[in-house]
């Protein structure tokens, strides 16, 4: 049975990864700050403890007979990056040498890094791929690609392995709403339903590519075990471009809710393309996307009671 250590499993990725893991018959311990997880999401046979990946003796203590490290634990608002830089690189960048300390004392196989297409920032060649430099415009990008050069030079220096997967804007159900800053899907998704207008910055017309939460585990756990991927940064998305405008009008014809646009260029719209080529996915992970934007989103309504469809009035 093999052994795996996820941090920020009690997340939204991260809690669909240890289910699934969970399925498949591995053994599976969770380390969580429920900053912003939840751990009856997991299942009640998995091993969780609440802890910061700072704390080196708890890791130490977690990593015992661990093959694998999924590293999700992170904060992932850009907006809130900007405002909170500092917290940010402590989080995900203190956070991830820490893991990797950790890691290398131990004797870890490999640690597999959730990283972000973020870091690819404003690019002219679409759809980005790995081999493109990073252009980092956020802080949280910046933390990210921090992140993924300690993951594999420390794993070069202390002979452990090492994969970093970029993921794309991942959904699906279940995913969390925060009050400030919320993901993009679940936020349309409740201003469509309650009614009230749906608030898109700048023209609507920046694309951003969808990634369903499954398709994002089936990536994950190909890179825990798949040979040949050591050092490697992988893209994980559906390598579908779809505008904001084009998501609205999908999640009105979904739910049967017509929606009510305002545009605002209070808050900048981010880059204004990006997309995520799969070809390395699909040679390294035997990756292909299965569930696309449409279905993904019928999926959420039917699963996720937070969404339940009413009549429209």
């Amino acid at each position: 049975m093999t052994q795996v250590l996820v941090t920020g499993g009690a997340g939204f990725v991260g809690s669909a990864l240890v289910r699934r893991l969970f399925e498949r018959g591995y053994s599976v311990r969770v380390i969580d700050d429920l900053s912003a997880g939840d751990p009856a999401r997991l299942p009640p046979e998995v091993s969780f403890t609440r802890g910061d990946v700072k704390d080196l003796p708890r890791l130490w203590t977690l990593l015992q007979g661990v093959d694998c490290v999924y590293h999700l634990a992170a904060r992932v608002s850009v907006p809130e990056s900007v405002r909170f830089p500092r917290e940010y690189n402590t989080a995900n960048v203190d956070g991830t040498v820490s893991v990797l300390e950790a890691a290398r004392d131990v004797g870890v196989r490999r640690v597999v890094l959730v990283s972000s297409g973020a870091i690819y920032g404003a690019q002219q060649h679409q759809p980005v791929h790995e081999s493109l430099p990073p252009a980092p415009d956020s802080p949280y990008a910046v933390s990210k690609l921090a992140a993924e050069q300690y993951l594999h030079t420390i794993g070069r220096l202390c002979d452990f392995e090492t994969v970093s997967v970029r993921v794309f804007n991942a959904y699906g159900p279940g995913q969390q709403l925060p009050a400030v800053h919320p993901p993009v899907i679940p936020q349309v998704l409740r201003q469509v339903l309650g009614g009230g207008s749906v608030v898109v910055h700048g023209s609507g017309v920046q694309t951003r590519d969808f990634v369903y939460v499954d398709d994002v585990v089936d990536a994950l756990i190909a890179a825990g075990t798949a040979p040949h991927v050591n050092r490697r940064v992988i893209n994980v998305g559906s390598g579908v471009e779809t505008s904001v405008n084009d998501l609205v009008a999908l999640i009105g014809a979904v739910t049967g809710h017509e929606p009510h646009l305002l545009h605002t260029t209070q808050q900048s719209a981010g880059v204004s393309r990006l997309c995520a080529d799969l070809t390395l996915a699909g040679e390294l992970l035997g990756f292909r996307p299965r569930v696309f934007l449409e279905e993904g989103l019928r999926r959420i309504v039917e699963q996720d009671e937070r969404f339940a469809i009413t009549p429209a009035p």
